[in-house]
């Protein structure tokens, strides 16, 4: 039984840790810690060399993504984000497979044949992102957004950040089952409350991996997921392989028990 490619989003290991070392310096750590894909975060960026990090990730037999913060859709815009292609050739100047970016304002004036014309140009996969804003991470937008790449035969699939969603008061569960056929991708965070109020990601305890192993069975099955949360501690190699273990057994029980 194959297991699913589990991927660790950088900024995990901290935005001043990751600027010091650089974002290549991790790419031993997620090799040895055996995951299999490596998410680039566009926002943590120095002076990292392109050619040489898509090399240094193809020679320890990873796979990536990259991030982008950027939204594909600009408010009261019609055609999508003209940032989008320069983001889609530094994806693939990374050696990227996908280019995960945030939905922004998306309305149905928003031109879906002038966005596919962008993509048709490239062979980097588009993951589209709920993020933590209002224009960005409700359920709803989302819902008329694939309804309308499936209407297109567009090659879009969705992030599902798992998170996220508290931001908006969403449901992940609703979101997980109105949404789930479309997920390419899942982003896997805990959330707490702290004593200021303010929404932070936590890892994960049992019972939010149980919860995510409920999520996941809206999805198909090995879904790649991906680590991005906290993962900050002495040995960064042992708590990542611990991490990527237990991500890695999201949804396998569904595939044992269907051959009980």
């Amino acid at each position: 039984m194959s297991k699913p490619h589990v991927s660790i989003s950088l900024s995990s290991y901290g935005a001043d840790l990751v600027r010091q070392r650089g974002q290549g310096s991790f790419i031993e750590i997620l090799a040895a810690a055996g995951a299999t894909r490596i998410e680039w975060r566009e926002e943590l960026l120095t002076v990292e060399d392109p050619a040489l990090l898509a090399d240094s990730t193809e020679a320890q037999g990873l796979e990536s993504v990259y991030s982008s913060p950027m939204e594909l859709w600009l408010a009261g815009q019609s055609r999508p984000n003209p940032e989008l292609i320069t983001a889609l050739q530094r994806a693939q100047a990374f050696g990227a497979k996908w280019l995960k970016v945030s939905l922004g304002y998306f309305t149905d004036t928003c031109d879906l044949q002038s966005l596919n014309q962008v993509l048709s140009k490239s062979t980097v996969q588009l993951l589209v992102e709920n993020d933590q804003t209002l224009q960005g991470g409700r359920i709803e937008p989302f819902q008329r957004f694939f309804a309308d790449v499936e209407q297109y035969k567009l090659p879009i699939k969705m992030t599902f950040d798992i998170g996220n969603w508290h931001w908006q008061d969403q449901s992940a569960a609703s979101a997980a089952r109105l949404l789930g056929r479309h997920v390419g991708y899942v982003h896997c965070k805990a959330v707490t409350r702290r004593t200021d109020g303010k929404l932070v990601a936590i890892p994960p305890a049992a019972s939010d991996l149980q919860a995510w192993e409920q999520l996941l069975r809206h999805m198909d099955h090995g879904v790649m997921r991906a680590a991005e949360y906290p993962l900050q501690g002495d040995d960064l190699t042992q708590l990542t392989t611990e991490h990527v273990a237990a991500l890695a057994l999201l949804g396998q029980s569904r595939l044992e028990n269907a051959h009980v």
